[in-house]
């Protein structure tokens, strides 16, 4: 077993050394491992990115209720006696007064100009009130005020001020006829949250005609998680048409929404493997007919057939391996934290930053092995089986 080892350390010292001999070849089985890993690594990271903007605004602690066959808020109705029926439901959280802590939202959706391409984007523009806020752990107004109830002020979320033109501070900003003034900013740390501006429910519910309706109602839990008591409510009252479940139970639905990406990313980095494979096996066949005299001479010296596999085998997985790790390397340094926006479960901008997370990486480096393997095992095969005097000739 010593010996046997000691061939194909000897051998892949080799293969390693003669890299230079075939360095152009060799560079495009680099690049092209590279270039495959990074597409796919960048694909992930947009869907992961996306999913975890999405899963990180949902809480066990609030229920949220829509009208029945709502899939998002923009679809939904809810009027204020549903609202008013929630609030006296049993399972509801209240404050040291006793009221019910519920909270009534309305959905818009308003105009805003992208910063990367100059054109106009949907945004949400959400109707809260300070219950709706509180419900909101990690909210933090980082800059500027809050607006002030019964005015035309709003706030904006960070994402949004990042990615749209027109919302600092003291800007006045105008959707259809009404003018209004941006105050603050404000952060959810990082979730679907931000990519919205807030103002009152109620100056809301004016200016876009919606009389005493909603669109959703936000309700805290006594029971974090527990929704079986507002599910006895709605079953027993025919006035609430209304479906219930837990914010991050809706929210991880919404997030699947993207997961098309992941596919199509998986799809894309599959076909362009198959060509890097081509190329791969290509490199490793010249490299095997350019190393028969040495082959050869190993094979008279005693060396067994295994370790000539083994050492070209070894050889692939090197080269696709580098071309792995340049390819992750490059993905994180392009793509980590890249902030994008796109179209969420309401036909609005989602704000959201790229994700290169440890699992990532470790696709990656699978995908570049497999590479390796499969572009090195049949050359290696070749070189294994390869009789010493086809070598000789071979080289001669």
């Amino acid at each position: 077993m010593t010996s046997l080892l000691a061939q194909i350390i000897t051998v892949t010292m080799m293969n390693i050394r003669s890299l230079p001999q075939r360095l152009w070849m060799s560079l495009a089985m680099v690049l092209a491992s590279a270039v495959v890993v990074a597409i796919l690594l960048a694909f992930l990271a947009m869907a992961e990115g996306f999913e975890s903007t999405m899963n990180g605004a949902g809480s066990d602690r609030v229920a949220v209720l829509m009208r029945e066959g709502s899939a998002a808020e923009l679809n939904s109705v809810v009027s204020r006696e549903q609202v008013n029926l929630i609030a006296e439901s049993p399972g509801i959280a209240r404050d040291g007064n006793n009221t019910p802590l519920v909270s009534p939202e309305l959905y818009v959706v308003v105009d805003g100009l992208k910063k990367s391409s100059a054109t106009e984007a949907n945004i949400p523009l959400r109707g809260i009130n300070a219950e709706g806020m509180a419900m909101r752990e990690n909210m933090q107004l980082i800059e500027g005020r809050m607006f002030t109830p019964g005015t035309n002020e709003l706030i904006v979320g960070a994402g949004v001020l990042r990615e749209f033109d027109g919302f600092a501070i003291g800007e006045e900003v105008r959707f259809g006829k009404n003018v209004w003034t941006v105050v603050g900013v404000f952060s959810t740390g990082g979730n679907v949250f931000e990519s919205e501006l807030w103002a009152d429910v109620t100056v809301i519910q004016s200016h876009y005609d919606r009389g005493s309706s909603y669109q959703i109602i936000r309700a805290q839990l006594a029971t974090p998680g527990d929704i079986s008591d507002l599910e006895k409510t709605i079953e027993q009252e025919p006035r609430l048409n209304l479906e219930v479940q837990t914010e991050s139970a809706y929210f991880a639905g919404q997030g699947k929404q993207l997961q098309y990406m992941a596919i199509f990313g998986r799809v894309i980095s599959a076909i362009m493997a198959l060509g890097a494979l081509a190329g791969a096996l290509n490199t490793m066949y010249t490299s095997v007919a350019d190393r028969a005299r040495e082959i050869a001479t190993l094979r008279t010296l005693g060396f067994s057939n295994f370790s000539a596999f083994c050492g070209t085998l070894i050889e692939a997985l090197v080269l696709a391996a580098t071309g792995g790790l340049l390819g992750s390397v490059a993905a994180f340094l392009f793509f980590d934290g890249l902030s994008a926006s796109t179209l969420g479960g309401s036909f609005t901008q989602v704000v959201f930053s790229f994700e290169m997370s440890p699992d990532l990486f470790a696709q990656g480096a699978k995908l570049a092995l497999l590479i390796g393997f499969v572009s090195g095992f049949f050359p290696a095969w070749r070189a294994a089986r390869l009789p010493v005097i086809v070598a000789f000739r071979a080289a001669t």
